[in-house]
């Protein structure tokens, strides 16, 4: 008898007991592969998840740049949307343009050499398209705007910087935030865009929104980025 009122009682304190909760997902999604982007957001104290979007990415003929970036922001953005019913899908995309000409990521270690040449000893603008979609319906879409500046550079410079591998996943042949430091002489805009995210645009859209605005407390994003 007395190990059945044990028993009993220890049911009774197991019925008052609350059933963990599981967490809520971030109400952000980024729709991106870019590690880099990713860091951004957690370096912000963003809270993200990661779902990538496959997008094809040419230019379409006589595509100007800023329209370019931003069509293929908004395309990441609502390929992924559809997932993610109940959040905010961020898009972006970045490019390089000098003389009116985008220049992507390079095809192979022959155009990362002929990029940067023609980068050298000159001022290029690095664009970012960003877009913010909820079931597909967009909420906001941008484009930010970074002048660049390169000191001038060698054949060895250039021939050493591509020898490392950095340019080859990155639009104009080029990482701010690497080894091409030693080259820029200067920004006028987002240091944050160059790298391939507007932080405080997309922080301000996000502080805007009822969404999320609750969520911009530090936090890390759920789950590792998909590599580039």
């Amino acid at each position: 008898m007395l190990s059945q009122r044990r028993l009993a009682a220890g049911r009774r304190r197991g019925d008052n007991q609350e059933m963990p909760r599981a967490e809520p997902p971030p109400p952000l999604v980024l729709a991106s592969a870019s590690p880099r982007r990713a860091e951004l957001l957690a370096a912000a104290g963003i809270a993200f998840e990661v779902d990538t979007a496959d997008v094809d990415e040419t230019p379409r003929a006589g595509e100007a740049p800023d329209v370019y970036v931003q069509r293929l922001a908004l395309a990441k953005a609502r390929a992924v949307a559809g997932r993610h019913p109940a959040c905010l899908v961020l898009g972006a995309d970045t490019t390089v343009v000098v003389d009116g000409t985008i220049l992507g990521k390079p095809v192979d270690a022959a155009d990362a050499r002929a990029m940067l040449r023609r980068l050298s000893g000159r001022a290029h603008q690095v664009l970012t398209g960003v877009a913010l979609v909820r079931d597909g319906g967009t909420v906001e879409v941008d484009v930010a705007v970074t002048d660049v500046w390169f000191a001038p550079m060698t054949d060895a410079d250039v021939d050493a910087y591509v020898a490392t591998g950095e340019p080859m996943d990155k639009a104009g042949a080029y990482g701010i935030q690497g080894r091409a430091s030693r080259f820029v002489t200067r920004i006028d805009g987002s240091y944050s865009n160059v790298v391939g995210l507007p932080v405080a645009l997309v922080h301000q859209w996000l502080r805007d929104s009822p969404e999320t605005s609750k969520d911009l407390a530090p936090a890390t994003h759920s789950g590792g980025p998909e590599p580039a």
